[in-house]
């Protein structure tokens, strides 16, 4: 789904496993930039639901770094 600028989508967190996970995730577009929201259902001290948002910027997840391994032909092992 492509965005349009200043919206997005959130959907309800079904990976959700603990309670600091977010009730709510999505990915928006503020200002020409992507940004991933998630959102937490709290309340106040009234007993007044409400939303508490943060943004953050898109996960990209990193590749592990590679290692060179050597063939290494048996007649060159000195045993």
């Amino acid at each position: 789904m492509e965005a349009k600028n200043n919206s997005g989508a959130i959907f309800k967190n079904d990976k959700k496993t603990k309670e600091t996970h977010p009730d709510y995730k999505g990915k928006v577009m503020v200002n020409g930039k992507e940004m991933e929201i998630a959102l937490w259902v709290k309340e106040s001290a009234k007993g007044l639901k409400y939303f508490s948002a943060a943004f953050s910027e898109p996960y990209v997840p990193t590749e592990a770094p590679r290692i060179n391994v050597q063939q290494i032909d048996k007649d060159d092992l000195p045993f």
